[in-house]
C-alpha cells in the first residue's frame, strides 16, 4: 500500500512540474507576442510624457519612428519654435477672438475643421483662409479612426471632407491630417501616408475643450507656459472660451520667453 502511494505521489509531482513547465512556455510565447504587438500597435491613443520645465516631452512612438510614415508629433529641439493648432468640430462664438488676437501678432495657424464646422460656418473658413491660416483635415464626421480597417473607408471620411472645404471655399485642402481623439493604429499612418497625407499629433495640449468645466486662466498658463518647450506642436480647441481669453496674452508671453511661431508645412525642413 506504501508503495502504491508513493508512486501516486510521485506521478502527480511530476505531472505538476511538466504541467508547470508547459505553462512557462505557453506565457514566454505570450509576452513575445505581447512585445510584438507593442511595437505595432492595432490602436492606441496618443499620449505624452513629460520630465523637466523646458524640455521636449516624449510621445507614444519616437520623432523617428513616426516620420516613416510621414507623421509628426515635435519639431526640432534646437530653436524655440512653436506651432500653434486648432481643432474644431463645432463653432461656440470664439473663433472671431481667436483669429483677431493671432492677427495682431501676426501668427498663422493651422485649423482642422471637421465637416460639421465646414458646412455650417463658410464665413469664418473664407475668413482663416483671406487671413493667411491653414485649414486641414479632421475627417468628416469625428470617428475613432482607429477601429477603421478598410481603406476605402478611412478614405471615405477624409475625401468627403476635401470635397465639403472645396464647396465651401472654391480651394483645395492642404494634405494634413489630425486623428479625432488621437486614435491611431500603424495601418492607419499607414493609409494616410498612402493618400498623400502627413499626419500631425501635438506635443502640447491641455483639457480645455468640456464647455461647463472651462478651466481658469491661472491653470491654463500653468500648462501652456510650465509645458512650452522648442518644437512644440501646440493643440488648442477653438471651442474653448477660456482660450479665447488668454489667447493674446499667451502669445505675448510665449514671444517674451524668445519664441516665435512657424506653419506645420516647416516642420523638419
Amino acid at each position: 500500500m506504501k508503495i502504491k502511494l508513493q508512486k501516486k505521489w510521485i506521478i502527480l509531482g511530476l505531472t505538476f512540474l511538466l504541467l508547470y513547465f508547459l505553462g512557462g512556455g505557453i506565457a514566454l510565447l505570450g509576452n513575445a507576442y505581447a512585445k510584438d504587438k507593442l511595437i505595432e500597435p492595432e490602436a492606441a491613443n496618443w499620449g505624452l510624457g513629460f520630465g523637466a520645465e523646458g524640455q521636449q516631452p516624449t510621445g507614444n512612438a519616437t520623432k523617428d519612428e513616426l516620420k516613416k510614415y510621414d507623421a509628426y508629433y515635435i519639431g526640432d529641439n534646437k530653436d524655440k519654435v512653436i506651432y500653434l493648432t486648432f481643432d474644431a468640430g463645432y463653432e461656440n462664438g470664439y473663433t472671431p477672438a481667436i483669429l483677431d488676437a493671432l492677427k495682431k501678432h501676426n501668427v498663422k495657424v493651422t485649423f482642422f475643421l471637421v465637416g460639421n464646422y465646414i458646412s455650417t460656418q463658410p464665413e469664418l473658413v473664407k475668413r482663416m483662409l483671406e487671413e493667411g491660416h491653414q485649414v486641414a483635415n479632421h475627417t468628416f464626421s469625428h470617428p475613432n479612426m482607429a477601429n477603421i480597417s478598410s481603406k476605402a473607408s478611412f478614405e471615405k471620411e477624409l475625401t468627403k471632407l476635401e470635397d465639403a472645404f472645396t464647396t465651401a471655399t472654391g480651394q483645395k485642402m492642404v494634405r494634413f491630417y489630425r486623428p479625432p481623439q488621437g486614435k491611431y493604429s500603424v495601418e492607419n499612418l499607414k493609409m494616410a501616408q498612402e493618400l498623400g497625407y502627413k499626419t500631425f499629433f501635438w506635443s502640447l495640449a491641455y483639457v480645455d475643450w468640456y464647455n461647463d468645466k472651462q478651466p481658469t486662466k491661472a491653470q491654463a498658463f500653468q500648462k501652456l507656459i510650465g509645458r512650452i518647450h522648442p518644437g512644440a506642436i501646440v493643440l488648442l480647441h477653438c471651442t474653448s472660451k477660456t482660450n479665447s481669453e488668454i489667447l493674446d496674452e499667451l502669445l505675448t508671453k510665449w514671444e517674451e520667453m524668445g519664441y516665435c511661431f512657424d506653419e506645420l508645412q516647416n516642420i523638419d525642413q
